[in-house]
């Protein structure tokens, strides 16, 4: 049976020293697997050590054999070597490493990184990697767990941000985590040393997201029926459509419609609950919601979700050959709010 591990148990082990023979880091989410990649490297060997010690190998430019050989060498004026293998989704003959893992060197650390899918199930290869090592799979995680992620990630490295920044950065980048987590770097250089906080007006300053202007704002202005702040918002839009495409704004807005529907048919309505069911961790995520069941009832939002999927489709052309994307936009949030 695979050894299948998570992140943070996989991470411990690493700087505990506690290291397997064989690592398989795969699935669609490329930020985890770099992560514990580059902690391997990182501590499997000193500085001094690397240079005789660790090879990296990468799959469009290697084969099976090549791998193989690098392993079953033994290191040089040190415990262990490393070997690791990048996209090892694109070397054809990877299956073949079997022949290693069967029997490996306990004096080197193997790591096999296989990103956009999982190596295939009914071969061998998995199977043996988990008789001896240790299997992660990473996942992307879903839109709604992003937030948490942006807070625990800043948290770790000891800056706070405030409330509204974390959705304010979810609904801008998406859920692409590398791509996120180089914003937050660079937001993180450019915080004063006396304010160790990121805030929305330094989002905005750094990165361009309007903190007044965006969809989190435009989404509470449609929760609590705030019509004039919501073609205030949308107007922007249409002037900045390239920082602000209607399709972004359209997931967004189906997002919460379609979780809204749930909060009706719920039968406990508290925050708490609620939270529950759509996997909130904190409870500003909760408020739109709140305010929204008291002005969209099950019909209207059914009805709602029905005017958003036939906007989508108008801006890809379907039924429209010339209304713009503002203007579309425009009267999607009349019907939404009338």
């Amino acid at each position: 049976m695979a050894k299948e591990l998570g992140f943070e148990e996989i991470k411990r082990g690493i700087l505990s020293k506690n290291y397997a023979p064989v690592y398989l880091f795969q699935g669609d989410e490329s930020y985890f697997i770099d992560q514990l990649t580059d902690l391997l490297v990182e501590n499997v060997l000193d500085d001094s050590e690397r240079d005789f010690n660790q090879l990296i190998f990468y799959g469009l430019e290697t084969n099976a054999r090549t791998v193989i050989t690098a392993c079953k060498r033994f290191p040089m004026m040190s415990e262990r070597q490393l070997v690791v293998l990048k996209e090892g989704q694109n070397m054809k003959d990877i299956d073949e490493l079997v022949h290693y893992v069967k029997q490996p060197l306990h004096s080197t650390v193997l790591v096999i990184n296989y990103k956009q899918g999982k190596l295939d199930g009914r071969k061998k290869l998995a199977g043996e990697i988990g008789k001896i090592g240790v299997s992660f799979e990473s996942k992307r995680l879903y839109e709604n767990q992003i937030p948490a992620f942006i807070i625990n990630y800043l948290h770790g490295k000891k800056i706070k941000i405030d409330q509204k920044s974390p959705q304010l950065l979810t609904d801008y980048l998406g859920n692409d985590l590398s791509k996120l987590t180089n914003e937050l770097e660079k937001l993180i250089i450019s915080l004063p040393p006396s304010n160790a906080e990121i805030t929305s007006s330094l989002i905005e300053k750094n990165i361009g997201i309007s903190k007044d202007y965006n969809n989190f704002e435009l989404q509470k202005a449609i929760a609590s029926r705030d019509i004039l702040k919501a073609n205030r918002i949308a107007q922007y839009f249409e002037r900045n459509p390239k920082n602000n495409p209607l399709i972004v704004t359209l997931v967004v807005l189906f997002n919460f419609f379609a979780n809204l529907m749930i909060c009706h048919y719920e039968t406990n309505k508290t925050d708490t609950r609620l939270m529950s069911v759509l996997g909130f961790r904190f409870n500003f995520q909760i408020t739109d919601y709140m305010q929204a069941m008291k002005n969209y009832k099950p019909g209207k939002t059914l009805q709602i979700i029905s005017l958003i999927r036939t906007c989508d489709a108008k801006s890809k052309g379907f039924e429209n050959t010339s209304v713009p994307d503002g203007k579309l936009l425009e009267e999607l949030l009349y019907k939404i709010m009338h």
